[in-house]
């Protein structure tokens, strides 16, 4: 008997939506409204890349960059497959924009190791 990998997808999903729904609008916050109204004090491009360059703060980004590209792929994915009802193309689908998500991921991955 095959096992499934569709609990894994949507657990991924599932905390991709969660973490970019938390997060992300706290950052567009307060990068595009709270620091030009001078709300808070700005921070410089040095201090903010020592904080980029802190093993836990790249963990988390990698964390973040993954799971909203799972989400992405996720929901893209069944918007294309029950949205439009491209029932016949399913597996070249899934293929698609899982693998999209991948490539994303492991270049996000690059991206923080090589910086």
């Amino acid at each position: 008997m095959r096992r499934s990998r569709e609990p894994v997808l949507w657990a991924m999903f599932s905390s991709g939506g969660m973490l970019s729904a938390l997060c992300l609008p706290v950052v567009a916050f307060l990068l595009w409204v709270a620091a030009p109204l001078d709300w808070i004090q700005t921070v410089s491009f040095a201090s903010l890349a020592a904080l980029a360059r802190h093993p836990i703060s790249r963990l988390f980004l990698l964390a973040l960059f993954t799971l909203c590209a799972f989400h992405w792929a996720h929901r893209f994915r069944f918007t294309l497959y029950d949205g439009l009802q491209l029932y016949h193309l399913n597996m070249l689908i899934a293929v698609v924009t899982y693998g999209m998500a991948t490539v994303l991921s492991l270049a996000a991955a690059l991206i923080l190791l090589m910086s």
